[in-house]
């Protein structure tokens, strides 16, 4: 393998993604914003048109990947997970591989993350920890990597991350004494760095990329902590302590030097101000507890739903809440899209169309998922969160898939 420079692993800020691509978890450059415009402002009493369904995704709670007209999921079949490729205008599948054996848990079987498609390439993670790299057009095997070799451990729900791609590396967390955070080449799967300075175990959070000082860096949070690393050599740049309980999930938000981050399981939520690599807390609060829909920056206020608020607004700033609504829908995940969130109720299958306004939470349409799935397991939900792009918006309950035309025109 040639030598790695940093100057040819990052080109610097963010690479430009069509406005009609979706190629991971929580979008282009993850922060669940979707650049689709021309949606509808209202929906009919009915909801939106229904294009399509199909019952042959398997069971787990793999979100979609979209790009060039194909989506990537995962799902579980017969003891086993699989890479799927479908269709996105028909869902018809193109092709399936394994990727990994049965992950079981009393939540729901099979996988639970977003598959990252890259450069011709599709990179997924399996319920038990297999990090895997397939061509995108044939569903093709290149390489692997399990994290149980990395010194990486199961964590209690499965591990949940989706792998983060940028320039020409993979990193990806399997947590463990060896080495929490790793870094793989993306074409051959050799690692290229270990942060050996943070052994703490896997969680449920997803890494994000951020640009701060001139540095490129990798940012993820664990149960204990929130850490920053030099995204081309590994090295821990900064730490700053975090008291989670049971699971920390929330995918973290970056916005100009400071860090946003939300547990649930009563903890709340804090701003972080990296600084100088010497991060202090802006505030620290029980405003936000996100449980596991997570939240999305817009416009210098943060939504989401909170336990104990419901649906909640919150200054970025200082975070204060500026509205909350607990009654008109239940616990769940959110999306953005054209002005508008996209909220999705987790036990109930209500989808509503919420207006992005810091004034109130003010609906703008309705309807419930129907058919659901009847072989999600008591203590299961619908977790997959919404994916809006092309005009669709897309929704999963285990091993069902459907397509919404959103779209005005």
């Amino acid at each position: 393998m040639k030598t790695l420079t940093l100057g040819l692993i990052f080109l610097g800020g963010l690479v430009a993604q069509a406005q009609n691509q979706w190629p991971q978890w929580r979008g282009p450059d993850r922060t669940d914003h979707s650049a689709e415009t021309g949606l509808l402002k209202s929906w009919p009493e009915e909801g939106p048109k229904l294009l399509w369904t199909t019952n042959d995704a398997g069971f787990g709670y793999s979100g979609p990947a979209i790009v060039d007209g194909h989506m990537y999921n995962m799902g579980s079949f017969d003891g086993e997970e699989r890479l799927m490729c479908f269709n996105a205008d028909t869902g018809k599948k193109v092709w399936e591989t394994k990727i990994g054996d049965l992950l079981e848990n009393g939540w729901g079987d099979g996988p639970r993350s977003t598959p990252t498609v890259n450069d011709g390439h599709v990179y997924a993670v399996s319920g038990q920890g297999n990090l895997t790299c397939a061509d995108a057009k044939t569903g093709d095997i290149i390489w692997t990597q399990a994290y149980k070799d990395l010194g990486g451990k199961v964590p209690n729900w499965g591990y949940t991350e989706s792998p983060l791609v940028k320039g020409k590396l993979v990193f990806a967390t399997p947590g463990g004494k060896e080495g929490a955070m790793r870094a793989f080449d993306k074409k051959t799967g050799k690692q290229v760095w270990a942060c050996t300075e943070v052994t703490d175990p896997a969680h449920y959070s997803s890494p994000i990329f951020a640009t701060h000082n001139g540095t490129a860096q990798i940012i993820q949070l664990f149960m204990s902590k929130l850490i920053g690393v030099d995204a081309g050599s590994g090295k821990l740049l900064w730490s700053s302590d975090w008291d989670g309980r049971t699971a920390v999930i929330p995918t973290p938000i970056f916005h100009d030097g400071q860090v946003f981050i939300t547990t649930g399981y009563g903890v709340g939520c804090k701003l972080v101000d990296i600084g100088d690599n010497a991060p202090k807390d802006v505030y620290k609060n029980k405003n936000m507890k996100n449980h596991h829909g997570g939240v999305i920056l817009l416009d210098g206020h943060v939504y989401g739903y909170s336990d104990g608020f419901g649906w909640t607004c919150l200054n970025f700033d200082s975070g204060e809440i500026v509205w909350s609504e607990k009654k008109a829908l239940g616990k769940g995940a959110i999306a953005y899209a054209d002005g508008h969130f996209y909220c999705l109720d987790e036990k109930s299958g209500e989808v509503v169309l919420l207006k992005a306004t810091t004034k109130k939470y003010s609906e703008k349409g309705r309807f419930t998922l129907d058919p659901q799935t009847e072989n999600r397991k008591p203590k299961g939900r619908i977790w997959v969160h919404p994916v809006i792009v092309n005009g669709k918006l897309y929704l999963r309950d285990q091993e069902i898939l459907h397509c919404y035309d959103v779209s005005a025109k």
